[in-house]
């Protein structure tokens, strides 16, 4: 049975554009997001790995070797196993850097033009050897159901065909950064096209030519050799190899890095993945036996690897040999198009770019999509010119597929630097690279033209090292892998990355970038459009520039140092999606430059730490503990009821916790990462000349919002621990606390007025008696007076009357002035010099008209002169208290000692009762408040609490020295008003 051509082409065509409208509906969103993102959606997006080598050249394959044309994909499946530790570190770096191809990763982590454009080469040249092998399967299943057509119709027919389905599948955007969700979604559709064509295929075949499972038992049971024929090759020859090379391919050759890492949905897809696409390799090489066996049964002439289509032929099923023939066209197709669209852009970026051609004159973006769209075609046309320049006499499909497969392997060593040897330099790769892609082109690549196999001297090193002859892709992986690494690890411990390359191996590692990273000269993003614009053109800078501030979710009022670094990170990040990173990073360094000896602020490196954590899954073990501890310790700190400020070495804000935002209102977004001198007023000036200043605490007042606050701030430095030192010697912070204390001076002062009016109470009753005994004198001697007419008794008498009045007026205001409501919250306490001796002798006074009846004396020993710093009412308060406690510890007709005297630059002051003394138990709880042990109704408890915070306030202390039996002494030393003359 056989087709007419045309049949063929429009089928062909029909069948592509079927393709086409799916992408094209997805794109629109005509398809919804939960189909186009699903997760089995991309799983089957990844059987583009299985091209027409898996369906049609597998059972070729099977034919001479058996079961060992599973190990291609047992390979794939065991990578699917590392997607932990392979796929998803990749992803993550795909993702975050924008490395939109394998030569765009290489060339970010071992930097330099010369190692993108070396990965691009080696993947080009691995590339055509597939793209040919597509050419040829398209060609010779065409001529299987229509031998009469031309050999060179088909293939030209073939190429250009997919070259106009590629340019409208992927090369109608200016960039390949952002995810083709149609391209995913018809990829995907013709994997499961593939899968349905070979399972109805293989399943039709058992029931047409054996007439079901039990005929196909007998029919293996009466030739025994099809089965051994099958099993004898798995076992006398080795796996290895075919696992090595197929693992590595099934995420590192081109197309499938392309769907893997590029396209792969915004949400996470690789759990799916693990199982799903190893189940889709599964079904399809179930059917490769069932197939193999039928043309065996049949008797097909010419190799194995067609019997898809000639298994239905032979048996005149039309619709079942076109569908076999479309399942084809589906795994050539799109291999071709997702390979084209990977390599395209890789060499743009890595081949064309370097020479110039971004700096053209004209719109860039205009000119990179028509660049792209020039590469597609000439890569597809390298592929069919490779095509007719094979040797006819190159074996099966698989053997071209197998070439490429070895040639991808040699990114296995660098690649594994790239991920987990921090170490490795660019030399190394380039030298590992370059001599494990010699062997392979030598020994692999150029025999495909020549047919001369294996040169003798390679042959008899390969039976030394005891590899089956007539496989040489065995042997070849072996040897240039050998080499390959032993050239990576020599090199790169005989040479020392650079400190780019330390960098980009930092990145890669996913570690904290470090302190030595700069900041960016500019000022703000208007300046950063002004300086891409030279560059990148108007156009381009002002796009980029807008894309970046929208992905930061910055504005363009945005000044502060550490987000502007950001900001010029995220444009070298699209710009490595748009140019590859080799170009982004020497167009972004020319225009926005950096300050090398700027550090990179310390709230980046936290806020690096955190989102790693945060990102971080599947955590176990010393990991998940550190983040819960993280999370406790920071939950701890930003609810604390005081502000916290944690600053770097460049007093950058790292921490500004909710406390602190109340009281400043200032939001730890807008702050954090700003410098203090650039705060907002009053905050700037204050917090930086309180971190650099001398003093480690102090008390200042502020207005907040049109109202004065006391605000007491503590500094406590943050020294580098010895592994911090080695890295850094400046490597120091600084934690700030603030604390607001307006509320609580307010309650102190409230509190403080309450117990003087107390007081005042107390005291009343003496004032009264103390106010008779002058009013008394002064009404007698009035009346006297009327009688004098001796000029010099009247004038003795009205002496005597003002004297009376005098002592009334100085009883009066010493008790006014107590019970005046003094210093509100809010306000400083005004502090002078203040004599000792008056202020002593006025508060023994005022104690003794409190307690009248307790007939105890008061005697001062203060000498005159003496002065202390503070401030007077207060001070008198203390007194006081002290003296009133003392009086009613002390017995009736006892005395109270007051004695003071010079220490240094203070003065001490003790207070001496002849009390009972204090009991032990309770000589610590005396200062707390509201705790008394007198009477109810006697006192508030809040007297010594008081005393102890007034001297405190005024830099002095407080104690007490207390025996049962034997009386208290209270000693207050405060600070010492300096003689005038030798302070000035």
């Amino acid at each position: 049975m056989t087709f007419e051509l045309g049949t063929l082409v429009i089928a062909s065509l029909a069948y592509l554009l079927v393709l086409f409208l799916i992408a094209y509906a997805a794109e629109r969103g005509r398809i919804p997001s939960r189909i186009t993102q699903h997760p089995l959606a991309y799983a089957l997006a990844l059987g583009v790995y299985a091209t027409s080598w898996s369906y049609f050249g597998s059972v070729g394959y099977a034919s001479q070797h058996g079961f060992r044309y599973l190990a291609i994909y047992l390979g794939a499946t065991l990578s699917c196993l590392l997607v932990p530790v392979l796929w998803r570190p990749l992803l993550e770096l795909t993702r975050q850097l924008q490395l939109t191809s394998l030569a765009d990763l290489f060339a970010f982590r071992y930097p330099g033009q010369a190692t993108g454009t070396a990965v691009t080469l080696a993947l080009l040249a691995g590339t055509l050897p597939y793209l040919a092998l597509q050419v040829r399967a398209v060609v010779e299943s065409a001529r299987v159901l229509s031998p009469s057509a031309s050999a060179t119709t088909l293939g030209l027919g073939f190429c250009a065909t997919t070259l106009v389905f590629s340019v409208l599948f992927g090369a109608r955007y200016v960039t390949p950064r952002e995810r083709h969700e149609g391209l995913a979604l018809a990829i995907a559709f013709e994997s499961l096209v593939k899968l349905v064509a070979l399972v109805l295929v293989s399943a039709w075949a058992v029931v047409s030519v054996f007439g079901g499972p039990g005929g196909l038992q007998a029919w293996l049971d009466t030739h025994p050799e099809a089965l051994r024929a099958m099993q004898q090759p798995a076992r006398e020859q080795s796996w290895a190899p075919m696992l090595v090379i197929s693992c590595a391919a099934a995420f590192l050759i081109p197309r499938q890095y392309h769907v893997a890492f590029t396209e792969s949905p915004e949400r996470d897809t690789l759990s799916t993945a693990t199982w799903a696409f190893p189940l889709l390799l599964l079904l399809m090489n179930m059917a490769v036996p069932l197939v193999l066996w039928s043309g065996s049964a049949l008797g097909l002439p010419g190799p194995a690897d067609f019997h898809v289509l000639a298994v239905p032929a032979a048996r005149g099923a039309p619709a079942l040999a076109m569908l076999a023939f479309l399942g084809g066209i589906s795994a050539s197709s799109a291999m071709v198009i997702v390979t084209t669209l990977a390599m395209a852009p890789m060499c743009l970026t890595h081949l064309v770019l370097p020479l110039g051609y971004a700096r053209s004159p004209g719109n860039l973006y205009r000119r990179l999509l028509w660049a792209r769209r020039v590469l597609i075609a000439a890569i597809i046309l390298a592929g069919y010119g490779f095509y007719v320049h094979l040797d006819r006499r190159a074996a099966g499909l698989v053997d071209l597929g197998l070439v490429a497969f070895v040639g991808v392997a040699q990114f296995i060593p660098g690649l594994l630097g790239l991920l987990f040897w921090p170490r490795a330099t660019r030399v190394g790769f380039l030298s590992g690279l370059g001599a494990g892609t010699t062997v392979w082109a030598l020994l692999l690549l150029v025999p495909l033209w020549s047919g001369l196999g294996l040169p003798p001297w390679a042959r008899e090193l390969e039976a030394l090292l005891g590899f089956t002859p007539g496989e040489p892709w065995s042997f070849v992986t072996f040897t240039s892998l050998t080499l390959n690494a032993l050239a990576f690890l020599g090199l790169s411990l005989a040479t020392r990355p650079s400190p780019e390359e330390a960098e980009a191996a930092r990145l890669c590692a996913r570690e904290a970038p470090s302190l030595a990273a700069g900041s960016v000269t500019a000022g703000s993003p208007d300046e950063f459009r002004r300086q891409l614009s030279p560059v990148l053109g108007p156009q381009a800078a002002t796009a980029e520039l807008d894309r970046a501030l929208r992905e930061l979710g910055m504005t363009e009022g945005e000044r502060r140092p550490a987000e502007l670094r950001r900001l010029r990170d995220q444009i070298e990040r699209n710009l490595s999606g748009l140019l590859g990173p080799v170009l982004a990073r020497l167009a972004v360094s020319e225009a926005l430059q950096v300050d090398p000896r700027a550090r990179t602020a310390l709230a980046e490196q936290l806020r690096f730490v955190e989102e790693r954590l945060r990102d971080a899954r599947g955590m176990t073990g010393p990991v998940r503990e550190l983040e819960a501890v993280r999370r406790y310790l920071q939950r701890i700190l930003e609810e604390l009821p005081v502000g916290a400020c944690a600053l770097g070495p460049d007093q950058d804000v790292v921490i500004w916790n909710e406390a602190l935002e109340r009281l400043s209102g200032l939001r730890s977004e807008e702050v954090r990462g700003q410098t203090l001198a650039r705060l907002p007023e009053p905050w700037g000036g204050l917090l930086a000349s309180f971190a650099s200043g001398p003093d480690a605490g102090a008390e200042t007042q502020v207005r907040l919002e049109g109202r004065e606050r006391i605000l007491r701030l503590h500094r406590s430095l943050a020294s580098p621990s010895e592994a911090a030192q080695e890295e850094s010697e400046q490597l120091q912070g600084a934690v700030l606390l603030v604390e607001d204390l307006t509320e609580r001076k307010a309650m102190d002062a409230r509190l403080a007025h309450q117990d003087r009016l107390a007081s005042v109470g107390r005291v009343a009753a003496g004032v009264a008696h103390e106010i008779g005994n002058p009013l008394t004198a002064i009404t007698s001697v009035a009346q006297n007076l009327r009688y004098e007419e001796d000029p010099e008794e009247i004038r003795e008498r009205v002496q005597l009357i003002l004297q009376q009045a005098r002592r009334i007026d100085a009883i009066v205001r010493a008790l006014v002035t107590f019970s005046h409501a003094g210093v509100t919250g809010g306000s400083n306490v005004p502090v002078t010099r203040v004599p000792l001796a008056p202020l002593l002798t006025e508060a023994a006074q005022l104690s003794r008209l409190g307690r009248k009846d307790a007939d105890v004396r008061c005697v001062s020993h203060c000498p005159e002169g003496l002065e202390v710093v503070g401030n007077t009412q207060r001070l008198e308060q203390v007194f006081v208290n002290l003296i009133t406690n003392a009086i009613d510890a002390s017995p009736r007709g006892g005395q109270v000692e007051l004695f003071a005297e010079e220490a240094g630059e203070q003065v001490r002051v003790r207070v001496v009762d002849q009390g009972h003394g204090i009991p032990p138990e309770l000589a610590q709880r005396i200062f707390e408040p509201f705790f008394t042990t007198k009477q109810p109704g006697e006192g508030t408890g809040l007297g010594l609490a008081l005393v102890s915070s007034i001297v405190r306030e005024h830099g002095g202390s407080l104690e007490v020295d207390s025996q049962p039996g034997a009386g208290t002494t209270f000693t207050v030393t405060l600070p010492k008003a300096l003689d005038r003359r030798a302070a000035g």
